[in-house]
């Protein structure tokens, strides 16, 4: 892909540190790879983890300190003296996060005229205080320096959601017959089976939801990709594991087990699916824009400070569904949420109202802004392009 013309070629700095998962680093190299491929922009992508990073990028060598992935300059974030005087400071720094730059490179900043744009890109949530908050600055205790809050969201005020230019034309032209083949190595089921896609946590409703769907009616074929609910499948199957290429029956469900989904891949696991079930912060994001119905496992907070953002991401997502519907999709997510057991027979009887509100969404969270073409243009601001 060709960066935009329009575009003013800046170079960029992003911090990210490897908390937990692959969410953090999975929304900064989706953010990377966006700036360098649509804005033209000169990317430098710090990481803790090159080891988590390697499995979403196979290019990347845990081993080096310094490589080029994508077109995105890739550095090992060590020692802070590493960061400071030695680096050029560029035109634009992301701490992701809140993920705290080192001394050295923040006194670095300060000297550099002019000084650069400072942003500290957020976590994503639904909730209405996100754009009141969204752009802010804030000066720095003792050096010349402003950090702006940069909030994705849901809703208009908000940076949005991570979006690729191209992503809707590639959904559309999606061969699913090929894909199965390759992928998963059978032909793609046929309409009167239901296909699952399970990207979980670890999960105390797993069993509950396995077992509703061996003793349904209605014939289910789960893909599974090969991670931290891999061992539940095992269980549920009397299996020593479920690693990938796994396939196991029980039932009215077929579950096949795939190998972890490189991110650039990931949303095709999505449009292969007729229900998607996913996870943090990224792949709810993705589940977003399938057109897909989908249902979100959010990542869970002490004294349950995440159930606030789960139920304002439901308002947002489910606001057109008439009052039965709307029900039984927060009954489900709050279930899968740990809240009680599953009902699937009463979800999934809404399928088609579910599908309809999936496309009806994405379209309206597209008029949102992609969250890359929206920080751009705060950076092009502040820098007075």
């Amino acid at each position: 892909m060709t960066p935009h013309p329009a575009d003013p070629e800046l170079a960029c700095d992003i911090f990210c540190a490897v908390v937990d998962n692959f969410g953090d680093i999975g929304v900064c190299w989706r953010l990377a790879r966006q700036l360098r491929a649509e804005h033209g922009w000169r990317v430098r992508l710090f990481v803790d983890d090159l080891k988590v990073f390697h499995a979403l990028c196979p290019e990347v060598d845990s081993a080096l300190s310094r490589q080029d992935a994508m077109g995105v300059a890739i550095e090992r974030w060590h020692a802070p003296s590493h960061a400071g005087d030695t680096l050029a400071i560029p035109d634009v720094v992301i701490e992701a996060f809140g993920c705290e730059l080192p001394h050295a490179y923040i006194a670095a900043m300060a000297r550099r005229e002019p000084k650069p744009v400072w942003i500290n890109l957020e976590y994503l949530s639904g909730e209405d205080w996100v754009a009141d908050f969204h752009m802010r600055p804030s000066p720095h205790p003792r050096y010349p320096l402003d950090k702006s809050f940069f909030f994705p969201g849901l809703g208009k005020g908000t940076g949005g959601v991570l979006k690729e230019r191209d992503l809707d034309t590639r959904r559309e032209h999606f061969d699913a017959h090929a894909w199965w083949r390759e992928r998963v190595g059978i032909a793609r089921p046929g309409d009167g089976e239901t296909v699952v896609s399970l990207f979980a946590y670890e999960n105390p409703a797993v069993d509950t939801l396995l077992a509703q769907w061996r003793d349904g009616d209605a014939p289910v074929v789960l893909l599974v990709p090969e991670g931290r609910i891999s061992g539940a499948l095992a269980r549920f199957f009397g299996l020593p594991n479920f690693a990938a290429g796994t396939s196991a029956s029980a039932g009215a469900l077929r579950a096949h087990a795939l190998g972890f989904v490189e991110q650039p891949r990931f949303d095709e696991l999505l449009w292969a699916a007729d229900i998607n079930f996913v996870r943090g912060e990224d792949s709810f994001v993705r589940a977003q824009w399938a057109h897909k119905p989908f249902v979100w496992q959010i990542y869970p907070q002490a004294d349950d400070a995440h159930l606030p953002k789960l139920d304002a991401a439901l308002a947002h997502y489910t606001g057109t569904l008439d009052p039965s519907a709307r029900e039984a999709v927060a009954r489900f997510w709050h279930a899968w949420n740990g809240a009680s057991a599953p009902d699937w027979a009463d979800f999934w009887r809404h399928r088609q109202k579910l599908e309809t509100c999936a496309a009806r969404w994405a379209k309206e969270l597209a008029g949102v802004g992609d969250l890359a073409g929206n920080l751009v243009a705060h950076a092009a601001s502040r820098l007075g392009r």
